[in-house]
């Protein structure tokens, strides 16, 4: 007898992606590595369970993170099949959810027909619900409870269920208090928001018996993409589905995990043999996408991690042999934009195309000299995943306010930033300043002036009114004698703009004023106010009409996903990547959600992977010494190919495991502004160990033991913490 012959969509698989789809019952994990062909394995089991007859198209739960992937998988497995797919319980998180809902609302305390709030919607109401408590909104942003309430409800906590561990001092510790207020106010008005969806549907399953036994029934089998991505609601709703017939195949790379900031639980995945007893693991570790030098070095970085299930990447093509990764080191960060403009030229001029190149930073701020550089060479560039650096939000803002500082006729800037920060002066106030200006043929500007000596506006928009337009005189007349950059810091300070940012709690906050500093930063290398204006108009109509392929720029937290002909890696410096900030906050968690961050920026590369590391870095105007990033030492150096003209001796005693110092110039120090903390230099004079000492973020402690640069403090306040010796001063 002859074997029947496999199907073609099974024929197409290698051995083990084949493992994965045809391993149907019981609990599966797929580890995928990138390039491993993850999506093909995904479409191609469902379209297997089909095929084979196991389950009908309304018995499958499909689930993804985006309606993209979603509808991708949708187009494939019709391809598969020869037709369309319908009755289909495929989808995001939320929209499947939100399904459910609709035929359960009444268990939720909700009708059918209720509405979703979208963001803007959710902190209306949020407001609404503080106001009537009586909390002041000044003190205490809407955005900040907003990003309290997202994270219980991430985390499948209902109002009356918050644990210790997880209460928020936020408010006076009102938090709580305000969260029922919010969630009695949408029950009232027939509404849920985004995180409603996942939370009350939970719930619902957790308590009533014969929902849950129903979709047991109904779906036979579950698929599960990005499971690395679940946060802890999403994991307790897809457990509660599995129990039935416990037929679930979950895709995901734990080597991938970098969201914790949006309450993606690493956890989930690394726990699943213990959720699920008896679960079979299939490691895809065939990767199609990179060249065997960039797989080597990518498999030995992410290799230092502990917590993780273990794979390595190996080409699946036969002409997977290339370049080994060149790691270039440069003086200054000014040299590194140029280093990496030139690259780009010459790849050009080789006949690269410019679509299969990319820019991959750790910080957002980090955009904005590559795309100064791009513009001066008349390379064409997008910012892929958010806005240009001169198009952000705050820096138009901020712009915005030094237009109308300069020039009292720039009615479209004066409108901008009249009531931002919020000032009191409503849609009622900004009428009456249109109105004027209208029967005065005047400027708004010179119109709010005579609206001062009217009765035009109450006495409290009108106070406000007055102290932004003498701030506007005082900070031009400043110009003559501080200088530009004093007088700009000056402007966002007490204006009130930056703080307006250090009070918002959301994700995007921290961000916004690193793009501030960096905006400061980049006006020192103009001589006055007006020619930094001229030079960012210039830099708005640079390339909009330009057609094409365009090099992509992005945070690596955007490039998940991608890949490149050519990826270059900037900034692989201690502070900067690993991030500081993460450090300080999640300790050696977080270095390990940063160390799987580097490895998703090398995989994003098929050919050419260049890294670069500067001696000395200019942050938010000050000139700062750096030390190479220990994911440099940790590179396999076989792999590896060292460049640039700042070669130095190894550190004797480094904790990184023995890297490179660059020797560097003095560096040139501009005073920081009062809104921020400037790094500083690696100290000459040593700590002791019991020396009290005191911390810009986490206040005053006492060292407990020191190694190196790095001192363990216990803080008088908070937990213990190891921080570097350059963020400590002697109390």
């Amino acid at each position: 007898m002859t074997a029947t012959p496999a199907p073609d969509y099974l024929a197409r698989l290698n051995a083990e992606q084949r493992a994965a789809v045809e391993t149907l019952d019981g609990p599966l994990l797929v580890l995928a590595g990138a390039g491993t062909g993850k999506t093909r394995v995904l479409t191609t089991r469902f379209a297997h369970l089909l095929m084979t007859g196991r389950a009908q198209p309304h018995q499958v739960l499909a689930v993804t993170f985006t309606n993209k992937a979603a509808r991708e998988m949708r187009e494939r497995v019709g391809a598969i099949l020869g037709r369309p797919v319908e009755g289909l319980w495929l989808g995001t998180f939320h929209a499947l959810a939100a399904r459910m809902l609709r035929r359960h609302a009444e268990l939720a305390g909700l009708r059918p027909d209720f509405t979703i709030l979208d963001p803007d919607d959710q902190a209306r109401l949020l407001k609404q619900v503080m106001e009537a408590e009586g909390v002041d909104l000044k003190r205490w942003p809407v955005n900040g409870l907003m990003g309290i309430i997202q994270r219980w409800k991430d985390r499948g906590l209902p109002p009356g269920r918050i644990p210790a561990a997880e209460s928020s001092d936020y408010a006076n510790h009102r938090a709580e208090a305000l969260y029922a207020a919010y969630q009695a106010r949408l029950a009232a008005l027939n509404a849920a928001d985004f995180g409603d969806l996942l939370l009350h549907m939970t719930e619902i399953l957790r308590g009533d018996a014969e929902v849950l036994a129903r979709y047991h029934r109904l779906f036979r089998y579950i698929l599960v993409d990005e499971y690395q991505d679940t946060n802890l609601v999403q994991y307790l709703w897809l457990r509660l589905l599995a129990q039935g017939h416990r037929n679930i195949c979950c895709v995901g790379d734990d080597d991938q995990s970098i969201y914790s900031w949006r309450g993606a639980e690493i956890e989930n995945i690394l726990r699943f043999e213990k959720d699920f007893p008896g679960a079979r693991i299939v490691r895809l570790e065939s990767n199609y996408r990179s060249t065997r030098p960039i797989l080597a070095a990518a498999s030995g970085l992410i290799a230092r991690n502990e917590g993780r299930l273990g794979k390595t990447l190996r080409p699946g093509r036969g002409d997977a042999e290339g370049e080994k990764i060149r790691v270039v080191s440069l003086w200054d960060s000014e040299e590194e934009a140029r280093m990496v403009g030139a690259r780009i030229e010459a790849a050009r001029r080789e006949g690269q195309d410019l679509g299969e190149i990319a820019i991959l930073v750790r910080a957002g701020f980090q955009t904005r000299s590559f795309e100064e550089r791009l513009i001066a060479l008349g390379i064409p560039y997008r910012v892929f995943g958010g806005a240009k650096f001169y198009e952000r939000l705050e820096i138009r803002d901020a712009v915005a306010y030094f237009r109308a500082m300069m020039n009292p006729a720039d009615d479209l800037a004066f409108e901008r930033i009249v009531n931002v920060p919020k000032r009191g002066l409503g849609e009622t106030a900004l009428a009456a300043l249109h109105r004027a200006a209208r029967e005065q043929g005047v400027p708004l500007r010179l119109a709010a002036q005579g609206l001062l000596q009217s009765e035009a506006l109450r006495p409290k928009p009108r106070a406000a009114l007055r102290e932004l337009l003498e701030g506007l005189e005082r900070w031009r007349a400043g110009l003559d004698g501080e200088g530009h950059v004093v007088v700009a810091q000056q402007v966002l300070e007490e204006s009130g703009y930056t703080e307006m940012w250090k009070q918002d709690r959301s994700p995007e906050a921290a961000g916004r004023l690193d793009n501030l500093k960096e905006l400061l930063r980049a006006m020192a290398e103009f001589g006055s106010m007006a020619a930094f204006l001229e030079h960012i108009a210039l830099v708005m109509e640079n390339d909009e009409a330009a057609e094409g392929a365009r090099v992509s720029l992005m945070t690596l937290h955007a490039a998940k996903g991608l890949e490149f002909d050519m990826v270059f890696l900037p900034g692989w410096e201690e502070g900067l990547f690993p991030s500081q900030r993460s450090l300080d906050e999640g300790g050696a968690k977080a270095l390990e959600e940063e160390r799987r961050l580097a490895y998703v920026g090398i995989t994003r590369a098929r050919r050419r992977c260049i890294i670069s590391h500067a001696a000395n870095r200019r942050i938010y105007g000050n000139w700062t010494s750096t030390i190479p990033s220990r994911f440099l030492d940790e590179l396999p150096p076989e792999e590896v190919v060292r460049e640039g003209e700042a070669p130095a001796p190894h550190l004797p005693h480094s904790v990184f495991g023995g890297g490179p110092l660059i020797a560097s110039r003095r560096p040139r120090v501009i005073e920081a502004g009062p809104w921020e903390v400037a790094e500083r230099p690696a100290r000459a004079a040593p700590f002791a160990v019991g020396q009290r000492v005191f911390h810009q973020k986490f206040g005053y402690g006492r060292i407990t033991a020191i190694e190196e640069d790095r001192l363990d403090i216990a803080f008088e306040k908070g937990d213990p913490k190891r921080v570097l010796d350059r963020f400590v001063e002697p109390a």
